[in-house]
């Protein structure tokens, strides 16, 4: 990427931003989804400052077993650290970590990339969980590695390990729903509560993102064979059911499903519909009367016609300026360009190129994005 890289400091010239870094990843066969994930998230600024914090309080265990977490950590080490502000890393350990971990992603077939994202939030998750409760176990070791599974705050006293650890991939991505049914006879809200890291949207053609959670939050009735056993009035009744988000995340990452299953084609169709997603988003469906604003940082952008082949790229914002990252390339586009991944209007359409993981971060009142 000598002459890109070299292209794109030229653009930002001056207003290169102070210690930030734009490399390019290498593709070693299909891991273009791989890729178009791990940019969105090194661009996910918080996510990136904890997992760095992380690497510095772990380098030092010289029994450190390698896992995902710790080749995710080494490699966006390896990126914040470069002397030259662009160029090309090859994610090489980490990858090969992966395909040894989960044989789903050993094939060079086409992968998905939300698959990819809810696996790797998954496994963080894990291994932070089994290093603290190892912790625990053992004093000698409770000191860096537990601090930082927890983040700063959630140092419990001895013996209350009934609560679920929270560690910061929690405290960055996740959110709670909330599943309320009505019983249409006696009244009575039964609500039940559960976490999620990104949200699945149904889509339709010429729609929004704004649209696309009204739906994901409208009420259903459950009437017929689906009726509701109602606990107060002891026996099956029709019912009026809907999800509603109780806690907003820091990160929301919404998914947008654009692969659906075909029953008379037998396969898979890529849903091409124009779906529009703001820069700025307002979530109005939430418990909480006040609504929850993000503003949209990374977008992973599926191309091609299928679900079984194509391309992944990624669009970032970092500083104020809109990157475009297609594996080893890395160049500037104008925020304008990033409605051209809405989607297409027309079924059958030249343009393939359609946003499909969406990262928002929330604004905090009196700060600035």
């Amino acid at each position: 990427m000598g002459a890109a890289g070299s292209r794109l400091e030229k653009a930002l010239g001056e207003q290169f931003p102070e210690g930030e870094r734009y490399f390019g990843l290498e593709n070693f066969g299909n891991t273009c989804y791989c890729n178009s994930v791990l940019q969105a998230l090194y661009f996910c600024v918080p996510f990136r400052e904890q997992l760095l914090e992380y690497y510095s309080s772990n380098k030092n265990l010289a029994d450190a077993e390698e896992n995902l977490l710790t080749c995710l950590a080494d490699l966006f080490m390896q990126i914040s650290s470069q002397k030259k502000k662009t160029g090309v890393i090859a994610p090489k350990r980490f990858v090969q970590r992966l395909k040894k971990q989960n044989e789903i992603f050993r094939s060079y077939m086409h992968q998905d990339a939300h698959e990819f994202l809810n696996y790797l939030l998954n496994e963080l998750v894990d291994i932070l969980e089994k290093e603290s409760h190892a912790a625990k176990s053992d004093p000698e070791t409770s000191s860096p590695s537990e601090k930082m599974a927890n983040g700063p705050k959630n140092s419990h006293p001895n013996g209350t390990q009934k609560e679920p650890l929270v560690t910061w991939v929690h405290k960055n991505f996740q959110g709670i729903l909330t599943n309320e049914t009505r019983c249409l006879r006696c009244e009575t809200v039964t609500a039940r509560d559960e976490t999620f890291f990104d949200l699945s949207l149904d889509i339709e053609q010429n729609s929004s993102i704004t649209s696309c959670l009204k739906n994901f939050s409208s009420t259903e009735t459950l009437n017929a064979d689906d009726k509701f056993f109602c606990d107060k009035c002891c026996s099956l009744q029709e019912a009026q059911k809907r999800m509603k988000i109780k806690k907003p995340p820091h990160i929301l990452v919404i998914h947008l499903k654009r692969f659906k299953y075909i029953e008379q084609l037998g396969r898979y169709k890529k849903l091409s519909y124009r779906v529009v997603f703001p820069l700025e988003l307002k979530l109005s469906n939430t418990v909480e009367d006040a609504d929850a604003e993000y503003s949209l940082f990374a977008v992973v952008v599926h191309v091609g016609s299928g679900p079984n082949h194509g391309h992944y790229v990624s669009l970032v914002k970092s500083h104020n300026h809109w990157l475009f990252f297609d594996d080893e390339n890395v160049e500037m586009i104008d925020e304008s360009a990033v409605q051209t991944f809405f989607g297409s209007a027309q079924e059958y359409s030249s343009n393939t190129d359609h946003g499909y993981i969406l990262f928002y971060e929330r604004v905090v009142a009196g700060s600035t994005s």
